[in-house]
């Protein structure tokens, strides 16, 4: 029994390390497509635009990423508004620095005192976009820095016209996650260039373009988002970006994908919190993306490489497969994450790819356990996208 036992576990893990390499190449060459799409000139069309950003505490560079939104090379107008719950949040020093940096800018702090509902930023950016003067919304999170081409490279796409009966309703962005000293700001900064940025791409080459949105920037007109019963919608929700993008899809517009990436800091975790984060991002996608979920077994194929070494001995086959799966997860992580991302972390990073692909896999698995989350120190049920509270949930320190 036990001999059969390993022989099952020696041929499921060969299969997936097999269909792993089978999404290595499918990867890269969504990759190559989207690289490919570079070259195309971008329409000049420059509207007027209202960045928003919801805020709460400071994150690590959050003011160097507001500088950044600054100095725009771009020939149209803009403002930033800021919402705050209330002025004695430290963000709200910050936003002063900022106006006083640049007083010929429209820089605005409007607090929003009221929660109303489970997801504090959506619950911010509904009190505070009656304020925004245009009719252009810019969307991201407090510490993404951008380049000075960014409004330009962005606002652009909303010029495109139709296609298949859809006309552009929202833009989104790549990212990269700049990390910070500890091994578990590392590993998250490395998977979100050489794992989820090819999984983005890879859905957008097979879906014939994305029906979701990115928290790193989502720029949306008001008539779409009007069409969707704008954020109030969204106020119960975790995956907020993913929703927008989702509904405004569903409401028969298009979703863009800008060439433009921006950067995210990626805080210095403990542990305990680089789990807490990745359990919460694994689940949410468990709940939004059920089948597509499922399917993200057959992306860990260099984890399934490595079992299968274990699980057959080291036999001659399961080293060759570890060696060719290790090459395509090499260059996969080199194709997106240094040259679609300019990644700089990435290839001095790459010595960490078998334990990163190895901790990503457990919490997949993991993922599978409960719909319980922890969110900005407390703790949620995830359920139909929703936020709720479970029974006997208290506040974590």
């Amino acid at each position: 029994m036990p001999h059969a036992l390993a022989q099952a576990v020696e041929v499921v893990t060969t299969v997936l390390a097999v269909a792993g390499m089978g999404y290595f190449l499918a990867a890269l060459l969504a990759a190559r497509v989207f690289l490919f799409g570079r070259r195309a000139p971008l329409p000049r069309f420059a509207p007027a635009v209202t960045i928003l950003k919801s805020l709460k505490g400071l994150d690590p560079g959050m003011l160097d990423a507001f500088r950044s939104h600054c100095r725009q090379d771009y020939p149209g107008e803009y403002e930033l508004l800021f919402g705050i719950s209330s002025l004695e949040d430290p963000a709200a020093a910050a936003v002063a620095q900022l106006q006083a940096e640049f007083p010929g800018l429209a820089i605005r702090l409007i607090v929003c005192p009221q929660r109303l509902g489970t997801n504090g930023k959506v619950s911010t950016l509904m009190q505070f976009v009656p304020h925004a003067r245009y009719d252009f919304l810019l969307i991201n999170d407090s510490d993404i820095t951008v380049s000075p081409r960014y409004l330009e490279r962005v606002m652009a796409l909303h010029a495109h016209g139709p296609v298949a009966g859809r006309k552009v309703g929202l833009v989104t962005a790549l990212y990269r996650g700049r990390a910070h000293g500890t091994l578990p700001s590392r590993l998250e900064a490395l998977g979100i260039a050489t794992d989820f940025m090819p999984s983005v791409l890879l859905a957008r080459w097979i879906e014939g373009g994305l029906r979701y949105g990115l928290g790193s920037t989502l720029a949306v007109s008001r008539e779409a988002l009007e069409s969707i019963g704008g954020f109030a919608a969204l106020v119960d929700h975790l995956a907020d970006d993913y929703e927008l993008g989702e509904r405004i899809y569903k409401a028969g517009y298009r979703i863009a994908l800008t060439h433009e990436v921006v950067e995210t800091s990626v805080p210095a975790y403990t542990w305990r919190a680089f789990f807490d984060h990745q359990l919460r991002w694994y689940r949410t996608v468990r709940d939004a993306r059920p089948w597509g979920y499922a399917g993200l077994v057959f992306t860990y194929g260099l984890g399934w490489a490595l079992l299968n070494v274990l699980a057959s001995g080291l036999s001659p086959l399961s080293l060759w497969l570890l060696a060719l799966s290790f090459f395509l997860r090499l260059a996969l992580a080199m194709t997106v994450g240094a040259e679609v991302l300019g990644d700089h972390q990435v290839l001095p990073g790459l010595w960490l790819l078998p334990l990163r692909d190895l901790v990503a896999l457990g919490l997949w698995a993991a993922g599978f356990a409960g719909h319980t989350i922890v969110w900005r120190g407390e703790r949620f049920a995830v359920k139909a996208g929703r936020l709720e509270k479970p029974a006997g949930s208290s506040r974590q320190s």
